[in-house]
């Protein structure tokens, strides 16, 4: 009893076992059960410079109330990417960690609410209000965000920073599930300059 029960999550969004409503692609025939596997598009980089351009490219398909997680060891290039990501959405302050404070909020065409997790734990992710947070006129990006993965719904644009061989070099993995999924086409358009052909996504 109970089991696959769907439940609220942030924003007013289900989750648990539901559908989701994320892009997923089925393998295997008719005869088979069908297996579904989420959208991955890959991306590489190889300075601070193009990671953050590349996030300056993703932030001109952000809409309101949209959220971002972002995650990555320490040193890969969260903040970079947030900066680059702030400068698309037109914020001209300094855009710099929230570590300590938790949660900076910038205003540009959308505003930008900047969040760090790292020292959280669920509960005390829903004390940031993240749900107030996403209704607003703004994108919600959260750095150390696949920490939280349990507590947010489908709508959200997952994005994994991983070092690459060189040491300015960064793979970005780029997961949409729910609104972000609609959104699929346009956010290989838009990271196509940093995208492999051979085999760089599935």
């Amino acid at each position: 009893r109970g089991r696959g029960r769907a439940r609220a999550g942030i924003g007013g969004h289900l989750t648990g076992g539901g559908a989701g409503g994320s892009a997923r692609r089925r393998v295997g025939s008719a005869r088979s059960a069908s297996i579904w596997w989420p959208t991955v598009i890959v991306a590489r980089t190889s300075s601070a410079a193009a990671t953050a351009e590349l996030a300056r490219a993703l932030s001109e398909l952000a809409r309101p109330a949209d959220l971002v997680l972002l995650s990555g060891d320490l040193g890969a290039g969260k903040t970079t990417f947030t900066q680059g990501f702030g400068r698309g959405l037109g914020v001209s302050e300094q855009i710099t960690s929230p570590t300590f404070t938790l949660v900076r909020s910038y205003r540009g065409r959308l505003g930008l609410h900047h969040l760090d997790v790292y020292r959280l734990g669920l509960e005390e992710v829903h004390d940031l209000g993240l749900n107030e947070l996403l209704d607003e006129d703004a994108v919600t990006l959260i750095e150390w965000g696949d920490t939280i993965i349990p507590v947010v719904g489908p709508d959200r644009l997952e994005i994994r920073i991983r070092l690459g061989d060189g040491d300015d070099d960064r793979v970005i993995e780029l997961e949409p599930t729910g609104r972000w999924a609609l959104r699929e086409r346009a956010l290989r358009v838009a990271v196509a300059p940093w995208v492999d052909p051979e085999g760089a996504s599935c």
